[in-house]
């Protein structure tokens, strides 16, 4: 069954997408990778010789989730967008089981086609839990890992019980709804920030979202996790328990970097410097300081 509620629908949201696209900030090469689950698209840019990033979105999103990252991480890295198989972007729509080692078989396969033996890897919402479950077995593939309010670690919360009655009062209860995932939009939006709203708002009107519930990655599997991890947090998240979150890797995570902000919703904006400098090494810091006096 298609992922999508109708095939119009299904062409509303390619269309905005790769109107996105085609405004994409930097320049960069669009790959199709064939995979054991179906084909995957994903999005590749800044220098070839540069350390890969592999960047993974939420669901009900593609990978135009970071257009206003990508110009400063393609200015250090080699980053791979990738659309998660089964969600609004232009990948396979196969929705494998999460109770398996699916995904892990479809980043492997990823990371093959894209010629990487390891990368630093960073996952938004769903997108932290499918990185977290491809750490927590591939250890040696991931360099460092940066988590955006990662589900799988605290409990999820059923947002169901109110976003289901926003939804049924059309554009402006879907308005309201994506102001308590994301807050409030700012004032003034860049055309970028703009496209991505509409995009969002059009994914929410066609798309059928998850409805499987995350597993729950265990404190020996965070504990096998040997690589920097860096995890930005929201107190007022209302998709996942932010406490509970930040007390399990607190408690289980060797090297971890917590970013804990009281204030902040489930999408958190603003932190493209902030994963930049944990990303580099140091001596690639000490050079950009040198450079900013």
């Amino acid at each position: 069954m298609s992922v999508f509620k109708s095939s119009e629908g299904r062409r509303d949201i390619h269309d905005r997408y790769e109107s996105l696209l085609r405004q994409w900030p930097v320049e960069n090469r669009q790959l199709r990778l064939p995979t054991r689950y179906g084909e995957t698209f994903a999005i590749a840019c800044g220098r070839e010789d540069a350390p890969a990033l592999v960047l993974l979105h939420g669901t009900a999103a593609n990978s135009a989730s970071w257009i206003i990252d990508v110009p400063l991480w393609s200015r250090h890295f080699r980053v791979f967008c990738i659309d998660i198989i089964g969600d609004a972007g232009l990948s396979a729509e196969s929705r494998p089981p999460y109770e398996s080692d699916a995904h892990q078989q479809w980043l492997d396969d990823v990371m093959r086609e894209l010629s990487l033996s390891s990368a630093a890897l960073a996952g938004m919402s769903f997108g932290g839990w499918l990185a977290l479950d491809y750490a927590t077995r591939r250890p040696e593939c991931v360099d460092k890992l940066v988590l955006f309010s990662p589900g799988g670690i605290g409990r999820n919360r059923n947002i169901l019980l109110w976003a289901i009655p926003l939804l049924l009062l059309g554009p402006w209860g879907r308005r309201k709804m994506l102001e308590r995932i994301g807050g409030r939009p700012a004032t003034s939006l860049s055309p970028a920030e703009s496209s991505l709203l509409e995009l969002t708002a059009t994914i929410f009107t066609h798309f059928k979202p998850r409805t499987a519930k995350l597993p729950q990655i265990g404190d020996e599997a965070l504990q096998r996790l040997n690589m920097p991890v860096l995890a930005i947090l929201g107190g007022k998240d209302v998709f996942i328990d932010a406490p509970e979150t930040k007390r399990r890797l607190e408690q289980n995570v060797p090297d971890l970097t917590m970013r804990h902000l009281p204030e902040a919703p489930h999408f958190i904006p603003g932190q493209t410097e902030a994963v930049l400098q944990f990303l580099l090494d140091p001596a690639e810091m000490a050079r950009r300081s040198g450079q900013a006096m």
